[in-house]
Parts: C-alpha cells; sequence; structure tokens
C-alpha cells in the first residue's frame, strides 16, 4: 500500500512513497529527545539521522514553541528523523490535533543541512503565523527551545 504526501508549500511535486520509504522530519521542539512528546518514544521508532537548523522565527506557546518558516530569519536548531509513513500518521495525531488548539499547526516542508548533506524535511509549521503565541523569541544566531525551557525551569526553581 502507498501513502501519498503532498508538499503544501508546492516547490516539489507531491510524489508516492512506499510503506517501507523513509520521510524526514526536523522537530524542534516537544518532539525532541527528552521532550514531551519525544519522538524516540513513538512507535515505529524513528531514526535519528542529527541535529539540523532551519530559518524561521520561534514562538513561545508556554508549555511548547511553534515555528513560522521564512528564509533569512534566525537559526532554529531541532533534530531531524528518518520516519516511516506510520510514523508520520501518529507525529499528525499529535501535532495537527493538538487538545489545547486543533489546527494550530500544519505540515510544510524546509530544507536543511544535516551531516554534511542537504536534506528535505517534513516539519510543523504554525498555521497563524504565531498570532496567538505569548510572543516571538527575541531573534539570535542560534535559537534552542530546549535550552530556553530548561533555563527558564531553572530560573523558577
Amino acid at each position: 500500500m502507498n501513502e501519498q504526501l503532498v508538499d503544501p508549500i508546492g516547490s516539489r511535486p507531491a510524489r508516492v512513497l512506499p510503506m517501507a520509504d523513509h520521510v524526514f522530519v526536523f522537530v524542534y521542539g516537544t518532539l525532541r529527545t527528552g521532550e514531551a512528546n519525544d519522538i524516540n518514544r513513538l512507535s515505529p521508532r524513528p531514526r535519528f539521522a542529527g541535529f539540523a537548523v532551519a530559518e524561521g522565527e520561534l514562538f513561545d506557546f508556554g508549555r511548547h514553541p511553534g515555528i513560522v518558516l521564512r528564509p533569512g530569519a534566525s537559526r532554529v536548531l531541532g533534530e531531524v528523523y528518518a520516519c516511516t509513513a506510520e510514523l508520520i500518521r501518529t507525529l499528525d495525531e499529535i501535532e495537527l490535533s493538538y487538545p489545547e488548539q486543533p489546527g494550530l499547526y500544519r505540515q510544510a516542508w524546509c530544507d536543511v543541512v544535516c551531516g554534511g548533506r542537504s536534506l528535505r524535511c517534513l516539519v510543523y509549521e504554525l498555521t497563524d503565523g504565531g498570532v496567538s503565541s505569548r510572543g516571538r523569541f527575541d531573534p539570535a544566531e542560534l535559537l534552542d527551545w530546549v535550552s530556553w525551557r530548561l533555563r527558564r525551569a531553572d530560573d523558577a526553581g
């Protein structure tokens, strides 16, 4: 059985991916290692490809971040995983049906450099440009939501 994945920004034609093939996914927030929705705890387990950065703006929602992809904006640190179509369906359930605000994210595509090679990655991007957030992270050379969350927890405790 084949799964159809469509590139919503339209820069690449849709392609049919056999179930055994993998899609690279860039995760930058709660899906990262050790976080609330750690992708490594999901099944089927993804294959870690490495760390990468995406260009965009990062927004604060308190318990989770959101990204708006923008070439030339800040660099957002994340992890890249090779995921099966079955795992993508699980990620869609987590990200596209977020219980506090359904429809907050959409599937988008970005190009990242990971391990010295350019990869086209699926990423879950904000649908409202950050309007519903608590605010945008200050632009920096590199934005890392996990480090920011840990510093915030240390400051509070």
